[in-house]
Protein backbone atom coordinates (compact mmCIF):
# COMPACT_ATOMS: atom_id res chain seq x y z
CA UNK A 1 0.00 0.00 0.00
CA UNK A 2 1.23 3.32 -0.98
CA UNK A 3 1.88 6.30 1.87
CA UNK A 4 0.41 9.36 0.99
CA UNK A 5 2.44 12.46 0.64
CA UNK A 6 1.77 14.96 3.96
CA UNK A 7 0.96 18.11 1.20
CA UNK A 8 -1.87 15.60 -0.12
CA UNK A 9 -3.34 15.11 3.30
CA UNK A 10 -4.67 18.74 3.06
CA UNK A 11 -8.53 19.75 3.39
CA UNK A 12 -9.72 20.74 0.78
CA UNK A 13 -11.66 24.30 0.76
CA UNK A 14 -13.92 24.74 2.72
CA UNK A 15 -16.17 25.93 0.04
CA UNK A 16 -15.94 23.01 -2.07
CA UNK A 17 -18.66 22.22 -4.37
CA UNK A 18 -20.26 19.03 -5.06
CA UNK A 19 -20.65 18.08 -8.42
CA UNK A 20 -23.52 15.37 -9.46
CA UNK A 21 -22.38 13.09 -12.22
CA UNK A 22 -25.85 11.14 -13.46
CA UNK A 23 -24.75 8.99 -16.04
CA UNK A 24 -27.98 7.86 -18.64
CA UNK A 25 -28.39 5.14 -21.76
CA UNK A 26 -32.00 4.77 -22.76
CA UNK A 27 -32.76 5.78 -19.20
CA UNK A 28 -36.15 8.19 -19.96
CA UNK A 29 -38.25 5.91 -17.37
CA UNK A 30 -36.52 5.79 -14.85
CA UNK A 31 -34.58 9.02 -14.65
CA UNK A 32 -37.75 11.57 -13.74
CA UNK A 33 -37.66 10.02 -10.24
CA UNK A 34 -34.31 10.35 -9.44
CA UNK A 35 -33.97 13.86 -10.70
CA UNK A 36 -37.52 14.52 -8.63
CA UNK A 37 -35.11 13.32 -5.56
CA UNK A 38 -32.39 15.66 -5.75
CA UNK A 39 -33.96 18.48 -4.00
CA UNK A 40 -34.99 16.86 -0.76
CA UNK A 41 -31.50 14.83 -1.30
CA UNK A 42 -28.91 17.66 -1.30
CA UNK A 43 -30.29 19.37 1.68
CA UNK A 44 -27.39 21.03 3.17
CA UNK A 45 -25.36 21.33 0.26
CA UNK A 46 -23.95 23.87 -1.83
CA UNK A 47 -23.18 24.75 -4.07
CA UNK A 48 -23.52 22.18 -6.41
CA UNK A 49 -24.16 21.17 -10.39
CA UNK A 50 -26.33 18.57 -11.32
CA UNK A 51 -24.95 16.80 -14.52
CA UNK A 52 -26.37 14.38 -16.87
CA UNK A 53 -23.80 12.30 -19.19
CA UNK A 54 -26.08 10.42 -21.73
CA UNK A 55 -23.99 7.84 -23.60
CA UNK A 56 -26.10 8.01 -27.37
CA UNK A 57 -29.27 6.81 -25.99
CA UNK A 58 -32.33 5.89 -28.53
CA UNK A 59 -35.46 6.97 -26.39
CA UNK A 60 -36.14 10.16 -24.58
CA UNK A 61 -33.20 10.36 -21.90
CA UNK A 62 -31.80 13.49 -22.74
CA UNK A 63 -35.26 15.09 -23.04
CA UNK A 64 -36.51 14.70 -19.83
CA UNK A 65 -32.91 15.76 -18.44
CA UNK A 66 -33.61 19.19 -20.52
CA UNK A 67 -37.18 19.26 -19.36
CA UNK A 68 -36.81 18.91 -16.03
CA UNK A 69 -37.24 21.74 -13.28
CA UNK A 70 -34.08 21.58 -11.90
CA UNK A 71 -32.33 22.15 -15.42
CA UNK A 72 -29.65 19.83 -15.15
CA UNK A 73 -26.44 20.74 -17.12
CA UNK A 74 -26.09 17.93 -20.70
CA UNK A 75 -23.55 16.32 -22.06
CA UNK A 76 -23.95 14.44 -25.15
CA UNK A 77 -21.46 11.49 -25.55
CA UNK A 78 -22.45 11.21 -29.08
CA UNK A 79 -21.94 7.58 -28.67
CA UNK A 80 -22.44 4.56 -25.95
CA UNK A 81 -18.92 5.15 -24.32
CA UNK A 82 -19.72 3.11 -21.36
CA UNK A 83 -20.17 3.97 -17.41
CA UNK A 84 -16.61 5.29 -16.78
CA UNK A 85 -16.16 7.28 -19.74
CA UNK A 86 -19.24 9.22 -19.09
CA UNK A 87 -18.20 9.52 -15.40
CA UNK A 88 -14.83 10.98 -16.70
CA UNK A 89 -16.44 13.55 -19.49
CA UNK A 90 -18.65 14.55 -16.88
CA UNK A 91 -15.99 15.50 -13.63
CA UNK A 92 -13.90 16.61 -16.33
CA UNK A 93 -16.03 19.64 -16.87
CA UNK A 94 -16.54 20.69 -13.46
CA UNK A 95 -13.75 22.54 -11.15
CA UNK A 96 -10.89 19.99 -9.75
CA UNK A 97 -11.83 21.04 -6.39
CA UNK A 98 -15.16 19.38 -6.15
CA UNK A 99 -16.83 16.37 -4.64
CA UNK A 100 -18.31 13.77 -7.16
CA UNK A 101 -21.68 11.96 -6.42
CA UNK A 102 -21.84 9.55 -8.71
CA UNK A 103 -25.42 8.22 -9.43
CA UNK A 104 -27.07 5.79 -11.31
CA UNK A 105 -30.59 6.73 -13.20
CA UNK A 106 -32.67 4.23 -10.99
CA UNK A 107 -31.59 5.56 -7.88
CA UNK A 108 -34.29 7.48 -5.42
CA UNK A 109 -32.14 9.44 -3.03
CA UNK A 110 -33.46 9.80 0.70
CA UNK A 111 -33.56 13.24 2.17
CA UNK A 112 -30.34 14.58 3.40
CA UNK A 113 -28.16 11.63 2.33
CA UNK A 114 -25.66 13.67 -0.09
CA UNK A 115 -24.84 16.20 3.42
CA UNK A 116 -23.80 12.92 5.20
CA UNK A 117 -21.36 11.63 2.77
CA UNK A 118 -19.74 15.08 1.98
CA UNK A 119 -19.69 15.33 5.65
CA UNK A 120 -17.67 12.29 5.91
CA UNK A 121 -15.16 13.30 2.92
CA UNK A 122 -14.22 15.80 5.10
CA UNK A 123 -12.01 13.69 7.19
CA UNK A 124 -8.61 13.65 5.72
CA UNK A 125 -8.40 9.78 5.27
CA UNK A 126 -11.44 9.24 3.40
CA UNK A 127 -11.59 8.54 -0.30
CA UNK A 128 -15.02 7.16 -1.12
CA UNK A 129 -18.10 7.37 0.70
CA UNK A 130 -21.08 5.36 0.23
CA UNK A 131 -24.66 4.84 2.09
CA UNK A 132 -27.18 2.31 2.88
CA UNK A 133 -29.00 0.67 0.00
CA UNK A 134 -32.38 0.36 0.04
CA UNK A 135 -34.41 -1.82 -2.24
CA UNK A 136 -37.97 -0.80 -3.41
CA UNK A 137 -39.68 -2.05 -0.67
CA UNK A 138 -37.56 -0.88 1.82
CA UNK A 139 -35.33 -3.60 2.86
CA UNK A 140 -31.50 -3.10 3.42
CA UNK A 141 -29.49 -4.41 -0.15
CA UNK A 142 -26.87 -6.65 0.58
CA UNK A 143 -24.35 -3.98 -1.43
CA UNK A 144 -20.72 -4.17 0.57
CA UNK A 145 -18.44 -6.55 -1.11
CA UNK A 146 -15.15 -8.10 -0.05
CA UNK A 147 -12.38 -7.85 -2.61
CA UNK A 148 -12.62 -10.39 -5.51
CA UNK A 149 -10.23 -13.18 -4.73
CA UNK A 150 -9.86 -16.68 -5.93
CA UNK A 151 -11.62 -17.79 -2.19
CA UNK A 152 -14.89 -15.58 -2.66
CA UNK A 153 -14.63 -17.03 -6.16
CA UNK A 154 -14.75 -20.36 -5.44
CA UNK A 155 -17.02 -20.32 -2.27
CA UNK A 156 -19.50 -18.37 -4.73
CA UNK A 157 -18.96 -21.08 -7.61
CA UNK A 158 -19.58 -23.97 -4.97
CA UNK A 159 -22.03 -22.76 -2.32
CA UNK A 160 -23.70 -20.19 -4.12
CA UNK A 161 -23.51 -16.78 -3.37
CA UNK A 162 -26.07 -16.38 -0.84
CA UNK A 163 -24.80 -19.65 1.30
CA UNK A 164 -21.19 -18.39 0.96
CA UNK A 165 -22.24 -14.51 2.19
CA UNK A 166 -24.14 -16.29 5.20
CA UNK A 167 -21.29 -18.16 6.34
CA UNK A 168 -19.22 -15.20 5.72
CA UNK A 169 -17.15 -16.54 2.97
CA UNK A 170 -18.41 -14.85 -0.28
CA UNK A 171 -17.54 -11.92 -2.26
CA UNK A 172 -20.93 -10.67 -0.54
CA UNK A 173 -21.32 -9.30 2.94
CA UNK A 174 -24.47 -10.34 4.40
CA UNK A 175 -23.89 -9.73 8.11
CA UNK A 176 -26.63 -7.51 9.74
CA UNK A 177 -24.51 -6.15 11.75
CA UNK A 178 -21.89 -4.67 9.21
CA UNK A 179 -24.90 -2.97 8.10
CA UNK A 180 -26.19 -1.14 10.70
CA UNK A 181 -22.47 0.32 12.25
CA UNK A 182 -20.10 2.66 9.92
CA UNK A 183 -16.88 1.49 9.26
CA UNK A 184 -14.38 1.13 6.19
CA UNK A 185 -15.15 -1.23 3.38
CA UNK A 186 -13.17 -2.98 0.53
CA UNK A 187 -15.89 -1.82 -2.12
CA UNK A 188 -19.72 -1.38 -2.38
CA UNK A 189 -21.93 -1.34 -5.59
CA UNK A 190 -21.14 1.61 -7.32
CA UNK A 191 -24.72 2.64 -7.87
CA UNK A 192 -24.29 6.02 -5.51
CA UNK A 193 -20.84 6.99 -3.99
CA UNK A 194 -19.30 9.74 -3.41
CA UNK A 195 -15.64 10.80 -4.22
CA UNK A 196 -13.15 13.47 -2.38
CA UNK A 197 -11.88 16.14 -4.75
CA UNK A 198 -8.72 15.25 -3.37
CA UNK A 199 -8.78 12.05 -4.23
CA UNK A 200 -9.67 13.07 -7.86
CA UNK A 201 -6.43 14.26 -8.26
CA UNK A 202 -4.55 11.43 -6.95
CA UNK A 203 -6.05 8.40 -8.23
CA UNK A 204 -6.75 9.59 -11.37
CA UNK A 205 -9.59 8.61 -13.92
CA UNK A 206 -11.50 5.80 -14.00
CA UNK A 207 -10.64 3.09 -16.14
CA UNK A 208 -12.89 3.24 -19.25
CA UNK A 209 -11.43 -0.52 -20.70
CA UNK A 210 -14.07 -2.40 -17.98
CA UNK A 211 -17.35 -0.12 -20.23
CA UNK A 212 -19.73 -1.64 -17.55
CA UNK A 213 -19.35 -3.47 -14.07
CA UNK A 214 -16.42 -4.00 -12.01
CA UNK A 215 -14.90 -0.34 -12.95
CA UNK A 216 -16.01 0.80 -9.50
CA UNK A 217 -14.25 -2.25 -8.14
CA UNK A 218 -11.26 -1.08 -9.99
CA UNK A 219 -11.47 2.16 -8.69
CA UNK A 220 -12.08 1.83 -4.97
CA UNK A 221 -8.85 -0.51 -5.10
CA UNK A 222 -6.76 1.90 -6.19
CA UNK A 223 -8.77 4.98 -3.97
CA UNK A 224 -6.93 2.30 -0.89
CA UNK A 225 -3.83 1.45 -2.40
CA UNK A 226 -3.28 5.47 -2.47
CA UNK A 227 -3.82 4.97 1.66
CA UNK A 228 -7.35 6.35 1.57
CA UNK A 229 -10.12 4.71 2.75
CA UNK A 230 -13.92 3.54 1.42
CA UNK A 231 -16.42 4.32 4.30
CA UNK A 232 -19.57 2.70 4.67
CA UNK A 233 -22.25 5.38 6.11
CA UNK A 234 -25.71 3.55 7.22
CA UNK A 235 -27.46 7.02 8.21
CA UNK A 236 -27.11 8.65 4.37
CA UNK A 237 -29.85 6.13 2.66
CA UNK A 238 -30.64 6.04 -0.61
CA UNK A 239 -33.30 3.59 -3.04
CA UNK A 240 -31.96 1.57 -5.84
CA UNK A 241 -34.53 -0.34 -8.57
CA UNK A 242 -31.53 -2.26 -10.60
CA UNK A 243 -30.53 -5.63 -10.79
CA UNK A 244 -30.72 -5.61 -15.02
CA UNK A 245 -27.81 -8.18 -15.08
CA UNK A 246 -29.61 -11.06 -13.28
CA UNK A 247 -32.40 -10.64 -15.90
CA UNK A 248 -30.02 -10.35 -19.24
CA UNK A 249 -28.12 -12.78 -20.21
CA UNK A 250 -26.17 -10.36 -21.98
CA UNK A 251 -24.98 -8.10 -19.50
CA UNK A 252 -24.62 -10.98 -16.78
CA UNK A 253 -22.05 -11.98 -19.48
CA UNK A 254 -20.40 -8.93 -19.73
CA UNK A 255 -20.06 -9.04 -15.78
CA UNK A 256 -18.66 -12.01 -15.42
CA UNK A 257 -16.06 -11.19 -18.72
CA UNK A 258 -14.96 -8.25 -16.62
CA UNK A 259 -14.47 -9.94 -13.20
CA UNK A 260 -11.74 -11.87 -15.39
CA UNK A 261 -10.08 -9.20 -16.98
CA UNK A 262 -10.20 -7.57 -13.56
CA UNK A 263 -8.54 -10.60 -11.61
CA UNK A 264 -6.06 -11.12 -14.52
CA UNK A 265 -4.90 -7.40 -13.95
CA UNK A 266 -3.48 -8.27 -10.47
CA UNK A 267 -2.81 -11.70 -10.88
CA UNK A 268 -0.65 -14.16 -12.69
CA UNK A 269 -2.42 -16.60 -15.29
CA UNK A 270 -2.56 -19.44 -13.09
CA UNK A 271 -4.78 -17.31 -10.92
CA UNK A 272 -6.96 -16.46 -13.66
CA UNK A 273 -7.46 -19.46 -15.24
CA UNK A 274 -8.62 -20.43 -11.52
CA UNK A 275 -10.65 -18.12 -11.85
CA UNK A 276 -12.13 -18.82 -15.01
CA UNK A 277 -12.55 -22.41 -14.20
CA UNK A 278 -14.80 -21.33 -10.77
CA UNK A 279 -17.38 -18.82 -13.04
CA UNK A 280 -17.61 -21.87 -15.32
CA UNK A 281 -18.23 -24.51 -12.69
CA UNK A 282 -20.82 -22.14 -10.44
CA UNK A 283 -22.51 -21.38 -13.53
CA UNK A 284 -22.57 -25.39 -14.53
CA UNK A 285 -24.04 -25.94 -11.34
CA UNK A 286 -26.46 -23.41 -11.95
CA UNK A 287 -27.26 -24.55 -15.06
CA UNK A 288 -27.94 -28.69 -14.09
CA UNK A 289 -29.91 -26.75 -10.88
CA UNK A 290 -32.36 -24.96 -13.75
CA UNK A 291 -32.72 -27.88 -15.84
CA UNK A 292 -33.56 -29.96 -13.11
CA UNK A 293 -36.23 -27.70 -11.78
CA UNK A 294 -37.39 -25.67 -14.64
CA UNK A 295 -40.03 -24.02 -12.63
CA UNK A 296 -38.29 -22.49 -10.11
CA UNK A 297 -35.53 -21.06 -12.64
CA UNK A 298 -35.68 -17.64 -13.94
CA UNK A 299 -37.24 -16.50 -17.03
CA UNK A 300 -34.48 -15.26 -19.20
CA UNK A 301 -35.02 -12.68 -22.14
CA UNK A 302 -32.39 -12.77 -24.29
CA UNK A 303 -30.46 -15.34 -26.33
CA UNK A 304 -32.07 -18.11 -26.76
CA UNK A 305 -34.77 -17.00 -23.68
CA UNK A 306 -37.19 -19.16 -23.25
CA UNK A 307 -37.26 -21.61 -19.99
CA UNK A 308 -36.03 -24.27 -22.20
CA UNK A 309 -32.64 -22.57 -22.92
CA UNK A 310 -31.19 -21.70 -19.20
CA UNK A 311 -28.79 -23.90 -19.29
CA UNK A 312 -27.57 -23.07 -21.83
CA UNK A 313 -27.76 -19.64 -21.20
CA UNK A 314 -25.98 -19.84 -18.16
CA UNK A 315 -23.01 -21.65 -19.88
CA UNK A 316 -23.02 -18.88 -22.20
CA UNK A 317 -22.85 -16.61 -19.76
CA UNK A 318 -20.36 -17.87 -17.67
CA UNK A 319 -17.82 -18.01 -21.08
CA UNK A 320 -19.78 -14.57 -22.29
CA UNK A 321 -16.57 -12.72 -23.22
CA UNK A 322 -16.58 -15.16 -26.71
CA UNK A 323 -18.07 -18.01 -26.91
CA UNK A 324 -18.91 -19.70 -29.91
CA UNK A 325 -22.81 -21.71 -30.25
CA UNK A 326 -20.63 -25.08 -30.39
CA UNK A 327 -19.17 -24.30 -27.22
CA UNK A 328 -22.29 -23.48 -25.64
CA UNK A 329 -24.01 -27.12 -26.73
CA UNK A 330 -21.08 -29.09 -25.46
CA UNK A 331 -20.94 -27.53 -22.19
CA UNK A 332 -25.00 -27.08 -22.05
CA UNK A 333 -25.81 -30.05 -22.75
CA UNK A 334 -22.61 -32.49 -21.78
CA UNK A 335 -20.89 -30.50 -19.77
CA UNK A 336 -18.21 -32.48 -21.52
CA UNK A 337 -14.26 -31.97 -20.57
CA UNK A 338 -13.50 -30.71 -24.03
CA UNK A 339 -15.92 -28.32 -23.66
CA UNK A 340 -14.64 -26.94 -20.63
CA UNK A 341 -10.98 -27.27 -22.18
CA UNK A 342 -12.47 -25.23 -24.83
CA UNK A 343 -13.74 -22.54 -22.83
CA UNK A 344 -10.55 -21.95 -21.53
CA UNK A 345 -8.66 -21.41 -24.39
CA UNK A 346 -11.21 -18.64 -25.22
CA UNK A 347 -10.23 -15.29 -24.33
CA UNK A 348 -11.35 -12.24 -25.12
CA UNK A 349 -13.77 -12.13 -28.69
CA UNK A 350 -16.90 -11.62 -29.33
CA UNK A 351 -18.59 -10.04 -26.68
CA UNK A 352 -15.89 -7.83 -25.48
CA UNK A 353 -15.37 -7.10 -29.05
CA UNK A 354 -18.75 -6.05 -29.55
CA UNK A 355 -19.42 -4.16 -26.04
CA UNK A 356 -15.72 -2.17 -27.08
CA UNK A 357 -16.92 -0.41 -31.08
CA UNK A 358 -14.69 -2.82 -32.49
CA UNK A 359 -15.35 -5.52 -35.22
CA UNK A 360 -17.31 -8.33 -34.27
CA UNK A 361 -18.82 -10.98 -36.80
CA UNK A 362 -21.44 -12.57 -34.57
CA UNK A 363 -25.01 -12.98 -34.28
CA UNK A 364 -27.00 -13.49 -31.45
CA UNK A 365 -30.99 -15.36 -31.58
CA UNK A 366 -33.56 -13.26 -29.83
CA UNK A 367 -36.89 -15.36 -28.63
CA UNK A 368 -38.63 -14.41 -31.98
CA UNK A 369 -35.90 -16.70 -34.02
CA UNK A 370 -34.42 -14.05 -35.84
CA UNK A 371 -31.10 -13.27 -35.58
CA UNK A 372 -29.19 -9.26 -35.67
CA UNK A 373 -25.97 -8.03 -34.90
CA UNK A 374 -24.72 -5.63 -32.21
CA UNK A 375 -25.38 -1.51 -33.32
CA UNK A 376 -24.00 1.32 -31.91
CA UNK A 377 -20.93 -0.24 -29.95
CA UNK A 378 -23.29 -2.72 -27.59
CA UNK A 379 -24.90 -5.82 -28.77
CA UNK A 380 -28.89 -5.81 -28.26
CA UNK A 381 -30.19 -9.11 -28.80
CA UNK A 382 -33.45 -8.35 -26.42
CA UNK A 383 -34.68 -5.76 -28.76
CA UNK A 384 -37.36 -6.31 -31.43
CA UNK A 385 -36.79 -6.30 -35.04
CA UNK A 386 -38.34 -3.44 -35.72
CA UNK A 387 -36.39 -1.47 -32.57
CA UNK A 388 -33.29 -2.61 -33.96
CA UNK A 389 -33.99 -0.86 -37.35
CA UNK A 390 -34.87 2.31 -36.06
CA UNK A 391 -31.94 2.29 -33.72
CA UNK A 392 -29.73 1.61 -36.46
CA UNK A 393 -29.73 -2.00 -36.84
CA UNK A 394 -29.37 -4.13 -39.82
CA UNK A 395 -31.53 -7.14 -38.96
CA UNK A 396 -29.99 -10.29 -40.52
CA UNK A 397 -32.35 -13.40 -41.22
Amino acid sequence: MQVRDASLMMQPPADSRLAIIIVTYNSATVLPGLLDSLPAGLEGVKPFETIVVDNDSHDHSVDVALAHPIRPRVIRMGRNAGYAAAINAGAATDSPDAHLLILNPDVRLHPGVASLLVDRLTDSSVGVAVPRILAEGGTTRWSIRREPSIVTAWADAILGGTLAARIGTGEMVRDPAVYNREGLIDWATGAILAVSARVRGIVGDWDESFFLYMEEVDYMRRVRECGYSVVYVPQAQAMHIGGEYRENPLLYALLSANRIRYHRRHHGPISTAALRLSIILGEGIRALRDRADPVRAPHRVGCGGDRRAVGGDRWRNALGDGISKRVVTGLGRHGSAWGICRALRLGRDALLRCTLGKRWSGKCQNRDGNEHPCFHGFPSPVLPNDRCRQAGGQVTN
